[in-house]
């Protein structure tokens, strides 16, 4: 998971990039940067680390122009941090491309096989989005004629991404004395929202993983970016969009809106804080039904996602809502934090109790998810420490016993907590007197609820169905084994398709 921000203005754009990333960053943790265009220039300055470490006031100095495009980085699949990963990418031809990509692509490696062999192009790294710049950039060559560049020629290139590329994937990209593209898979997976910003008669444009980087800035927000869809802005402000796929579906990630997304963003027209708003009205019928009895004396939230869904569940439930826990937020989010060890020496350091809201107290914890239980585990035997006499856990989403392979780092079965598993197994696995989930189909209607032209969702964490139709027991598989490796996840996982490719592609070449 990751944030990306695009913009072509008519002023330098450097701070309002800037203060998108910082908006974003509870997207990616682990590497920011920015890319901006001046005439036919472009200036680039990312690093490891946050936001506020990466960037300097010499280097924004150096970010000149009234457009460009910023990202900030989670590694996904498994991927250890590394600077040459760090986004944006650039390629040279045609004309100097830069591009930022959300997500995770399914046929990496078959892809890499492909621009070897018959692209000519070279991939430098193991990222996922190097190759899809490349894959637009060479889409793109294709379709130039003489040394101009049409509208029709990028959203030619785009249609061609979206035949060869699967996945979730949004992107912002610049064309060097052009403009800014952006697009989003053929199933609206990962989030990409569009607003804009009257300066003197002109109209300004940005383009944002969530709408809150937009509100943040002084931008309206217009619409979402369609599945499948191609968006061409260029310096001089000219709007184009277009249809650049044929069967598009909008099932955006479910898990947005449980745990990555602010509450005060809105995506694909849902507000996230009402969706769990609802979210905690479907859980607390889940916990009256679970537990009849209702031998609770307090509800808590677990900091800070899950506070609104609490607080109505407690409403819901006519029990007292209390915050126990007290959130160091100067500690990163646990979740999105690469490796087991990392995750739980931090969550003593993020979460302390305040004992006299836990002393002898039957309490009831409500977290947006338990994905591998580290946190969870943690936290019930705090609470137990600090005096309660028992300790129930409900979760806001559904038990998490699959793999997710389009960009969050949840790629094996056997760090899942509820892999083969039911709840009173999951209960005593984390010390907890019951453990209460969503129901997938509340979860879905949580969500319909606030936006009723949301129908599909991509759920396949939740019940291993994968909605891009190419993700078989045999990439999963192989996704385990190279975690176990050292692997990227999704380099592995289709490893043996590729594999195959290159047998085909030799026959053919004797």
């Amino acid at each position: 998971m990751c944030g990306i921000l695009g913009v072509v203005g008519q002023a330098p754009v450097n701070q309002l990039l800037y203060d998108g990333l910082q908006v974003l960053q509870h997207r990616g943790q682990d590497a920011a940067g920015i890319v901006t265009a001046s005439g036919k220039t472009f200036h680039m300055h990312k690093g490891s680390g946050m936001v506020r470490d990466v960037f300097r006031t010499r280097n924004m100095r150096s970010l000149q122009g009234n457009a460009g495009i910023a990202h900030v980085r989670y590694p996904t699949a498994g991927s250890a941090s590394c600077l040459a990963e760090a986004q944006p990418f650039y390629v040279n031809s045609p004309f100097g491309i830069v591009l930022a990509h959300n997500g995770n692509l399914t046929n990496t490696r078959e892809l890499k096989a492909d621009m070897f062999r018959h692209d000519l192009r070279h991939i430098n790294t193991n990222s996922d989005s190097e190759v899809l710049l490349n894959v637009f950039a060479h889409e793109l060559a294709q379709r130039v004629e003489g040394y101009e560049l049409s509208v029709d020629a990028v959203f030619g290139a785009i249609s061609a991404v979206h035949r060869r590329v699967r996945g979730a994937y949004a992107v912002v990209a610049m064309i060097s004395g052009y403009g800014l593209v952006a697009f989003r898979d053929t199933n609206g997976i990962r989030p990409l929202v569009i607003g804009s910003h009257d300066n003197q008669g002109k109209t300004e444009y940005m383009f944002a993983s969530e709408s809150v980087a937009l509100d943040c800035s002084g931008f309206s927000l217009l619409r979402d970016v369609q599945p499948g869809e191609g968006i061409f802005v260029s310096f001089d402000g000219e709007f184009h969009a277009r249809p650049c796929a044929e069967n598009t579906r909008h099932a955006p990630c479910l898990f947005e809106y449980v745990y990555f997304a602010r509450p005060d963003s809105v995506i694909d027209g849902a507000s996230v804080y009402q969706t769990r708003i609802v979210m905690g009205e479907k859980l607390a019928d889940k916990v009256r039904a679970t537990l009849p009895d209702l031998d609770i004396d307090v509800v808590m939230p677990i900091p800070d996602t899950s506070r609104p869904s609490a607080l109505q569940l407690a409403n819901h439930l006519g029990l007292p809502y209390r915050e126990g826990f007290i959130k160091n937020r100067y500690i990163g989010r646990t979740f999105i934090m690469p490796g087991q060890a990392v995750r739980k020496k931090s969550v003593r350091q993020k979460l302390n109790p305040v004992a006299c809201e836990f002393k002898g107290r039957n309490v009831l914890l409500v977290d947006d998810s338990i994905v591998r239980g580290t946190t969870s585990k943690e936290i019930v035997q705090m609470a137990r420490d600090a005096g309660a006499k028992k300790v129930y856990f409900a979760s806001a989403a559904p038990a998490v016993r699959f793999p997710n392979v389009y960009g969050i780092d949840m790629p094996t079965r056997a760090e899942l907590l509820a892999t083969g598993r039911d709840e009173a197994e999951i209960a005593r696995e984390i010390g907890a007197d019951a453990v209460i989930y969503q129901d997938l189909s509340a979860l879905r209607q949580a969500v319909s609820a606030v936006n009723p032209e949301l129908h599909a969702f991509e759920t396949s964490c939740f019940d291993g169905q994968y909605i891009t139709g190419d993700i078989t027991a045999a990439y999963l598989d192989a996704i385990e084994c190279a975690r176990l490796q050292g692997k990227t996840g999704e380099e592995a996982g289709s490893e043996q398709m590729l594999d195959l490719n290159l047998n085909v592609a030799e026959q053919n070449l004797i």
